[in-house]
């Protein structure tokens, strides 16, 4: 991700938590400072009622008493009744467990001994990689459960001769309705009739809870009333599967929009090529009407390209028999080279070739017998042209074999 990127991602991110700070700000700042009043007047009413309970008792009191419910004490348990409820019975201790791995922490219950808390560190280190392993495998089962269902759905569609892009929006909706009616508006109306709780209540603590933000105010099966010691895991077993269609819901939103960057790289860079190959078009044209403007510079002088490999020395010449010569078996023939461009590029050596006798070339480019220095070559004025070499040359008369 690119700097600038990341700080505007950055500056969104900012501005999104001012905005909710201020509207948290202004729904919830009024109805704390009602309470805190209301608190005060019901403290003051009390110490009117009983005077000989002094203000720093009563405070200290009054801390005792909250100190005892954040660690779990019931308000409506007292030493003389009978009820057996505990906030940390095996259902309980189950469901707290459960919110440790699943990093929810609704925070009613918490810990109060050393012991407790080092044991926590430990188990939560292990557990929610171990749990995150689960909700993957889950989710992964539970997507394709779903999608081979809707899949059933498409052909349906398709059958009815449905456009296939809008046979892809309506499973995708179909997607979403299904999870939603079985993990969101289901356990809402279960949590109304069990808990006693309004719909909004219900709704409000079933996103909470899937969210994994899990504030701790509302907490299914905290309630002194509930008696049954398997509600509570049953909660937690819906949360896994809730979470684990969160889960398959993100992963199909992310394949999709990488598909989608995808298919906009693709889209792009053939513009891009389109472009480029109209801009080269239209610039050959333009040369092509307008010219060189102005003449090429002078390339640096080369160097003089070696002289081409000539053909053998025709035998018409006689050697002196006082130096015979071993003779190599003739070489298969070569096919003659075709001009190249040096030829064009340097004319005055081309001319050269030309006007030279084969008697210089040979001697500067074929490396060919010499007689002795006691003999000297027959003059002959009439040259013959150079033949060339193989095995299938017909030779010339008059020359020994």
């Amino acid at each position: 991700m690119r700097s600038t990127t990341l700080l505007a991602l950055l500056a969104v991110v900012l501005l999104y938590l001012v905005s909710g700070a201020l509207v948290f700000q202004a729904l919830e700042q009024p109805h704390e400072q009602q309470a805190q009043r209301e608190l005060g007047e019901v403290r003051e009413k009390f110490l009117r009622a009983h005077p000989c309970v002094s203000d720093q008792d009563l405070g200290l009191f009054i801390k005792e008493v909250a100190d005892a419910l954040g660690g779990g004490a019931n308000p409506d348990t007292n030493s003389t009744s009978n009820s057996s409820h505990s906030a940390w019975d095996l259902g309980s201790a189950f469901f707290f467990s459960g919110t440790i791995i699943t990093t929810i922490g609704y925070g009613n219950a918490a810990l109060r001994t050393d012991a407790g808390r080092l044991f926590c560190i430990f188990y939560a280190l292990v557990g929610i990689p171990l749990f995150g392993i689960l909700l993957a495998g889950v989710g992964d089962r539970l997507g394709s459960s779903l999608r081979r269902g809707i899949g059933h759905i498409e052909a349906i569609f398709l059958k009815w001769r449905v456009p296939p892009g809008l046979v892809r929006i309506l499973s995708a909706v179909l997607f979403l309705l299904l999870g939603c009616l079985l993990f969101v508006l289901t356990p809402t109306f279960v949590f109304c009739y069990v808990e006693g709780w309004s719909k909004l209540e219900a709704i409000y603590f079933v996103v909470v809870t899937l969210t994994t933000v899990g504030f701790g105010d509302y907490v299914a099966g905290a309630s002194p009333n509930q008696n049954s010691a398997a509600y509570q895991p049953l909660v937690w077993f819906w949360i896994l599967l809730g979470l684990a269609y969160f889960a398959s819901v993100l992963t199909t939103i992310g394949n999709w929009l990488r598909v989608v960057s995808r298919r906009t790289r693709a889209e792009m860079g053939g513009l891009t090529a389109q472009a480029a190959s109209w801009t080269g078009t239209v610039t050959a044209r333009v040369t092509q009407r307008v010219g060189p403007t102005a003449p090429p510079p002078p390339e640096k002088e080369r160097p003089p390209l070696p002289p081409p490999p000539c053909p053998a020395q025709p035998a018409s010449r006689p050697l002196s028999p006082a130096a015979p010569e071993k003779t190599e078996p003739p070489s298969p023939p070569t096919p003659p080279t075709p001009p190249t461009a040096s030829a064009l590029d340097y004319p005055s050596e081309n001319l050269a070739f030309i006007d030279e006798s084969s008697d210089t070339q040979s001697e500067r480019g074929c490396a060919l017998p010499r007689a002795p220095r006691g003999s000297r070559r027959p003059l002959n004025t009439h040259r013959k042209p150079a033949r060339p070499c193989g095995p299938g040359r017909p030779r010339d008369k008059g020359v020994p074999a």
